[in-house]
């Protein structure tokens, strides 16, 4: 077991040191100069070198990139060129917003996905398995942020149960969770959908396997060999999924934050990118990789705890 954590820790350092040259290349490879951007066409070329020589643009790359990771690696993610505030304040902001609302729809997710997956499996070729594949194969079809658009047009403009976007900070707990409710619908339906359609094949795999039939021949009954046996080993590949989705939840709802007007994470790097802070984009989207990274060792450690194959390898 412990041979097998450190070549997962092993893999995700190696993972992170080449995100990071990734990051940076692709940031620096953006056409335009944020420091014209910043002071407009008719800047003088002294004041532009000057303000350049300020942000650390005229320094070489290598020293750039090295100032920048070993800055993360202390907690010192730079300044922001437009806020004039230091990033790791920009995400301790933001980031109480993204991580609630990813939380909220992975659990939305995830109560929606695995008894819609576990029925559908049980009752294979019946109307309940029609039923619910139809349904996610609507969901998967459906992009999410239309159907936000549809969810504030019909609970937030209609019915008026919802406000169609803002953040009313957690001051007041159930106000903030409500706000939350609809992105957080939005964001979930479509990854239940997928989600239950892993959960499904997973488990007719499993349903089919010689120890499922052993498990029969000794007594048990299908639903007792259902949730004793396949339920557990059918959870391998869900476990894959749910740490995608979280992974995605948090770092792709840009567009669901634009829509709700959610000041977090997504809306934060869409408004950099708008502003040419290319630090606040590197260091945000260099975090959200940490976490997806993080998350996938997670779901690692989380397969040897599921498949006892991989301890005894291990």
């Amino acid at each position: 077991m412990i041979r097998y954590i450190a070549s997962r820790l092993l893999s995700l350092t190696l993972s992170l040191i080449a995100a990071s040259i990734v990051i940076f290349a692709v940031i620096e490879v953006i056409p335009g100069d944020p420091a014209a951007f910043m002071l407009g066409v008719n800047a003088r070329p002294d004041t532009l070198l000057a303000l350049r020589d300020q942000m650390g643009l005229n320094d070489p790359l290598p020293l750039r990139y090295f100032t920048w990771v070993t800055g993360m690696l202390t907690g010192d993610f730079g300044i922001s060129w437009t806020y004039k505030t230091p990033v790791a304040e920009l995400v301790n902001d933001r980031i109480w917003v993204s991580l609630p609302l990813a939380i909220y729809a992975l659990f939305l997710s995830t109560i929606i996905a695995f008894p819609a997956g576990i029925i559908a499996a049980s009752r294979r070729g019946g109307m309940g398995d029609v039923s619910i594949m139809g349904a996610t194969q609507l969901g998967v079809a459906i992009p999410n942020f239309w159907f936000a658009m549809i969810l504030v047009l019909i609970f937030a403009i209609k019915l008026r149960w919802f406000s169609a976007g803002g953040f009313p900070g957690w001051d007041t707990p159930l106000l903030a969770i409500k706000s939350l409710t609809l992105p957080a619908i939005a964001l979930a339906l479509p990854q239940a959908a997928i989600l239950a359609r892993v959960m499904r094949s997973s488990l007719l795999d499993n349903l089919g396997e010689d120890y499922i039939r052993t498990a029969r021949a000794k007594g048990l009954t299908r639903r007792q060999a259902l949730w004793r046996h396949a339920v557990r080993n059918a959870l391998i590949p869900v476990l894959t999924i749910i740490g995608l989705q979280f992974s995605f939840l948090l770092a792709g709802g840009i567009i669901i934050e634009q829509i709700f007007f959610l000041p977090g994470l997504g809306r934060l790097i869409f408004q950099s990118i708008s502003a040419r802070d290319l630090i606040v984009v590197e260091s945000v989207v260099m975090l959200l990789v940490f976490v997806v990274i993080v998350v996938n060792f997670a779901v690692d450690l989380a397969y040897a705890v599921v498949d006892p194959r991989l301890r005894s390898r291990a």
